[in-house]
Parts: C-alpha cells; sequence; structure tokens
C-alpha cells in the first residue's frame, strides 16, 4: 500500500526488431514510454529522426472508419430486444491472438469501408430526394399551365413567366393590360397564399407599354429555365425519379443491415485499431538512426526482473537507474493498494495523484471514507441495494473503464458501512417497518437501535465532531512522519508536534478542571515554537500572532465542517420518514408502499451522491490539507486496453 518505486529505462536497438519488441512491450504492459526530453538540444543527437508518423494515421483512420460503420449499422440493422439486464451482462471474451488477428482485422476494415460506402450512397441519394422534391415544389404554381416551360420570346412575340401578390385583382389586371395594347394575352396558372402566377404574352410592338403596366402591378419574373415540357409532364418525371430513388434507398438501407451479424467484428475492429493507435504513439515517441532507434521510458521496479529476461531475446543494449530526487516531477505515479484501498483512487483520481516519492493517500483516507459515508447515509435498507448493485455490476459486468473499476467497488464497501450504520440507528428504509406494522396490525414495532439520529442529534453532533478530530490528528501525524523522512525535524516540532501538545495541553486542563494552567502551558509552547525560521524579534513576534490567528481559526472551521456528518444523518432518516408517514396516512397498504417507494427511491438517489460529494470534501480540504502532496501523473504504460471486451488467456 504504497506508491510503487520506478526506474529509468533506456534501451538502443536494431530498428528491424522495432515492431515485434513494441508488441512485446505492449503484451507485458509493463514500460511507459516517454519522450527523450533531454536529448532535443543535444547535438550529438541532432542526427537522430522521428519514426514516420503515417501508420499512426493509417491506424486513426482505421478506427474512424469502424467506428463510423458502426454508426451506420445503428442506424439500418434490425433492432435488438433491448433486456432490462443488458447492462450488466458480460462483455464478451476474446484472446490476444484473436484481437491481433491480421487477417480478421483486414476483412473488418473491409466490411466498415462496404458499409461506409453504403453511408455515402444513402446520403446522395437523401440528397436527390430533398432536390427532386425541391423541384417539384417549384413547379406546383405552374401545373395549371397548359404550355411548356421552355416556351420564349421571338422576335414578333414577347413571352414572360411571373407573378404578382395574390391580392390583386385579375380581371383589373387584365383590363389595364388590354388597355395598354390589344395585341397581349394572360395566361393564368396556380396561386398559393402569397402569390399568383401567369405567363404574359403580347407584342413587340406593345411590350414596352405593358411592361410599365405589369411594374405597377408589383409583377417578379420567375426563373423557369432548364425545364422542358409543361410542369405537368415535368411533374411526372419528377414523381417517377423520386419512385426510383425511393428504390434505390430502401435497397442501399437493406444492404447496410445485411452487415448486422458483423456487429461483433467491426467492434473488434475498433478495439485492435485503438492498440494499433496506442503502440504506434509510443513509436513515435522513440529517436531513429538509419539501423537504430532509441527509447526511452519508466519500468516499475518489480517488473525489471522479468522484462530483462524477455529483451533477452533481441539485439539491444539497455540500462535501467533509479530516478534523482530532482527527476521526481516527472516519474509517473502508480499506487500499489489491496481490494480494500484500491477502490479509493476514484476519490485520488479524480483530486489529484500524489507526487512521486511523498504518501500514498488511498490506506489513510479508505477507512475514515467509507465510515463517513456510511454516518452520513446510515440505513440497512440503503446499505443492502449498494451491496447487491455492486456485487452484481462486479461479478457480471466486471467494469473496467478508468472510473467504473473503482466506483463499484467503492459503492459496494460504502454499503457495507451504510448497512452497518443503519443496524445502529434501527433504519430501514426509515421507518418503513414500524409504519407497515402499525398501518396492517395495529400494534407497534421497531427495529433495535443504540440511538436515533432524530432524538439523539446533540450526541451525535459531538461524535461528528470527535471524528474529525481523530482525522485531523491523523493528517498532523502523517506529515510529522512526512517531514522527519526529509530531514525537516525541527519544522516537525515546531508545527504538527507543538499543536498536538497545544490541544493536549488546553483539553486536559479542561478536562482536569485546571482550564488556567492549561490555557498558559499551551500559550508557552505556541510561543516557544511558533517563531520558527523567522529572522528577528519582529519576525518571530509576527509569525507567532499569525500562526496563532490562523492556527486556531483552522482548526475550529476544519472540525465545525464534520458537523455536515451529523446533518446528512439527520437529513436522511427525515425525509424517509416523511415519506413513510404520508404513504401511512392513506390508511391503504398499497398506497403506503407505493408512496414510501417512491419517496425513499428519490431519497436514495439525493443522498448517495449528496454524501459522496460531501464525503470528498472532508478529505480533499481538512484531511488532504493536512500532509497531501498531489502533482503526481498516472503511470501508463504501452499495454493492452480494452473497453467492450475482456482479454482472456489462451
Amino acid at each position: 500500500m504504497s506508491i510503487v518505486k520506478m526506474k529509468r529505462l533506456r534501451l538502443i536497438g536494431m530498428r528491424d526488431q522495432r515492431e515485434e519488441l513494441l508488441r512485446l512491450l505492449q503484451h507485458m504492459g509493463c514500460v511507459e514510454v516517454s519522450e527523450p526530453e533531454d536529448r532535443k538540444e543535444d547535438p550529438e543527437w541532432s542526427a537522430l529522426t522521428r519514426p514516420d508518423p503515417a501508420p499512426l494515421t493509417r491506424a486513426r483512420e482505421a478506427k474512424a472508419s469502424a467506428e463510423a460503420a458502426l454508426r451506420t449499422l445503428a442506424k439500418y440493422a434490425p433492432k435488438e430486444k433491448s433486456s432490462p439486464l443488458a447492462m450488466i451482462q458480460p462483455r464478451p471474451a476474446v484472446t490476444e491472438a484473436r484481437l491481433f488477428d491480421d487477417g480478421a482485422y483486414a476483412a473488418a476494415l473491409d466490411s466498415a469501408g462496404a458499409l461506409n460506402g453504403l453511408e455515402r450512397t444513402i446520403g446522395s441519394l437523401y440528397a436527390e430526394q430533398n432536390k427532386l422534391r425541391t423541384q417539384k415544389l417549384s413547379l406546383a404554381p405552374w401545373l395549371e399551365l397548359d404550355i411548356p416551360l421552355e416556351t420564349a420570346s421571338t422576335s414578333q412575340v414577347a413571352v414572360q413567366f411571373g407573378a404578382v401578390s395574390a391580392g390583386v385583382d385579375a380581371g383589373a389586371l387584365e383590363g389595364a393590360l388590354s388597355a395598354a395594347g390589344d395585341l397581349s394575352q394572360v395566361l393564368w396558372a396556380g396561386r398559393d397564399t402569397e402569390l399568383r402566377y401567369f405567363a404574359f404574352l403580347c407584342h413587340k410592338s406593345q411590350e414596352e407599354a405593358c411592361q410599365e403596366v405589369l411594374k405597377e402591378y408589383g409583377f417578379a419574373r420567375s426563373a423557369l429555365r432548364g425545364w422542358t415540357g409543361t410542369a405537368a409532364e415535368n411533374d411526372r418525371q419528377l414523381d417517377q425519379r423520386l419512385a426510383e430513388v425511393q428504390k434505390e434507398l430502401e435497397a442501399a438501407m437493406s444492404k447496410a443491415g445485411e452487415y448486422a451479424p458483423q456487429k461483433a467484428d467491426l467492434n473488434l475492429c475498433v478495439e485492435r485499431a485503438d492498440q494499433e493507435i496506442c503502440r504506434e504513439e509510443a513509436r513515435c515517441r522513440l529517436l531513429d538512426t538509419g539501423t537504430a532507434y532509441l527509447l526511452e521510458g519508466w519500468v516499475p521496479a518489480a517488473e525489471e526482473a522479468p522484462l530483462v529476461q524477455a529483451l533477452a531475446r533481441f539485439d539491444c543494449c539497455w540500462e535501467t537507474e533509479d530516478p534523482a530526487v530532482e527527476d521526481y516531477p516527472q516519474v509517473p505515479v502508480k499506487l500499489k493498494n489491496n481490494a480494500f484501498t484500491r477502490p479509493l483512487s476514484m476519490v485520488t483520481d479524480m483530486y489529484s495523484l500524489p507526487a512521486y516519492g511523498t504518501v500514498d493517500p488511498n490506506p489513510l483516507m479508505a477507512p475514515f471514507f467509507i465510515l463517513f459515508y456510511g454516518m452520513m447515509l446510515a440505513d440497512m435498507g440503503y446499505g443492502l441495494i449498494m451491496m447487491i448493485v455492486s456485487l452484481v455490476v462486479m461479478k457480471r459486468r466486471k467494469p473496467n473503464g478508468d472510473t467504473t473499476r473503482y466506483m463499484f467497488p467503492l459503492m459496494g464497501l460504502c454499503g457495507v458501512s451504510t448497512f452497518l450504520w443503519g443496524a445502529a440507528t434501527g433504519g430501514f428504509f426509515g421507518d418503513f417497518l414500524t409504519q407497515l406494522v402499525a398501518l396492517t396490525t395495529g400494534g407497534s414495532f421497531a427495529l433495535p437501535a443504540l440511538f436515533s439520529p432524530v432524538d439523539d442529534a446533540l450526541p451525535v453532533l459531538v461524535g461528528s465532531l470527535i471524528l474529525g478530530v481523530i482525522q485531523i490528528f491523523t493528517g498532523m501525524g502523517v506529515n510529522i512522519y512526512r517531514k522527519v523522512k526529509q530531514g525537516e525535524v525541527m519544522s516537525a516540532l515546531c508545527g504538527e508536534v507543538a499543536w498536538y501538545a497545544v490541544f493536549v495541553l488546553v483539553g486536559g486542563g479542561i478536562a482536569l478542571g485546571m482550564t488556567g494552567p492549561g490555557f498558559i502551558a499551551a500559550l508557552v509552547v505556541i510561543v516557544l515554537t511558533q517563531g520558527y525560521g523567522k529572522q528577528g524579534i519582529g519576525g518571530k513576534l509576527m509569525g507567532i500572532g499569525g500562526s496563532l490567528y490562523n492556527n486556531i481559526t483552522g482548526y475550529f472551521s476544519d472540525i465545525l465542517s464534520y458537523s455536515r456528518l451529523m446533518a446528512l444523518m439527520l437529513a436522511g432518516a427525515v425525509v424517509a420518514q416523511v415519506f413513510n408517514t404520508l404513504g401511512a396516512l392513506t390508511g391503504n397498504v398499497i398506497f403506503f408502499i407505493l408512496i414510501a417507494f417512491i419517496g425513499n427511491a428519490l431519497n436514495f438517489a439525493l443522498n448517495i451522491l449528496g454524501c459522496y460529494v460531501h464525503d470528498m470534501r472532508l478529505q480533499c480540504l481538512e484531511y488532504f490539507g493536512r500532509f497531501y502532496e498531489d502533482g503526481g501523473t498516472a503511470f501508463r504504460p504501452l499495454n493492452i486496453r480494452t473497453r467492450s471486451v475482456d482479454i482472456v488467456e489462451e
């Protein structure tokens, strides 16, 4: 239960063995390939080049192609029957050989290419459909007109297609045109809510006069270029083409749906592409010559022996060394925890990994986090639900995501704590059993309890503050250990040890009825220690005053923050009781169970997250602030990481 010791790895090998070695490292999953930062400005290494990034680009394109094909399948493949248990179904298991089967990978990429081609075809057919429908809409006003749309003006006759406002009086317009020239004619077409469409013909000699009339009536020309024949003839042709496009579209969709049996292969193709990307990204961090390459990285000290044994079959030379203290900020961090403390990595990862060479917070945080969570939720029914969900998901689904692999084990541990605290308070979905017995038999019933959050709020508050003092003192003790380990003994004595003494003196004085002497002794300790590291009388006085103010207010506010343990325990119990009481008021068992179920579900959903957030706050602010040094970067070795399948041994 500590931060794993790392060693820097440097390796020079032959380029013709590079791919094989990278595949071996990916299989072993114990080496993080890093950028050779210290080589960039070294003139002796200036001739080295980066590997060709083209394979990385191809791997990313392959993944994008397979993912696009899966999206196409999701749209056009027959819908699978969904099961309520689908979320907890185990992932498919494949061997490493199956995952890296080049033939299957190439076949899946071919299927992905075909599916993506069908998607492009479907997209173009949809676009053509929209275009044809738009053309039909543009022809709709002219369907009643029985002259070819390509009719154009001649040397003797002017022809125009256009429209005026729908509110224009057709008779008045025709009369005005007749008055302007008797050699004119209006051929009316259709109309819509805004415009009235028509074709206008007149002799060339009268065109100018007629144009003036049309201008007065707001005439606007219509662009009908490209059409041959009447509007009705073109409309029928468009309908025919739309029917053909619809058939082509249905055929393309049906053909895409026929790839449904290959969904698993495409998913595996995405996983394989992920491995290729991971390996190619590592390859791009290497430095090359014409015949050799340089690899730098990090390996856990415990993994060095099997790695060296595996490297023996390659034509390469290597060395490992412990990182210097000045290199600690660049050393990746890997935590070594057991089943009890490992789930707390969810909290640590959300906050920040510890810096290399410092303290692993998980073992120090686990007892408090789990204890506090259970105390705030404190209900046997809620705890049972959490334990059952956790066990089922871990047994069936075996989550391995960056968050879910920790979330469900942590839920199970917190569920145990919640159940035990619920047993201590006698809570089972609040007072559900008490109300149920009273409603069905008229008798009284209550689960045995050590205390009640509602009736014993003050003792619970005192207990919460005591737990806070214990956690804060633990954090101070860890910081003392850290400082002594780093050789800062006087800083520890004048810091945490001195304030330990202050608390003991003040608390002991109050307990023994010697308050005055206790406070005087504590003040002497503060005066003697809190000026450490300050220069001059003035600096020491300022240090004493500042430390006195900051630490007293800081410790007081931090300890008071633990009152949220009591507050959330009380709130959860009261809300559950309120809903149970509302259900009991109906006098009907079925309504009681229904209302109590809904209310407790809401209470549980609210508090399962609320307790986590408040617990996180106590750990990250009140506790970590005492000893935690963050800033570590996660150890991310070149390995096989899958999301939708599990790798099994052959």
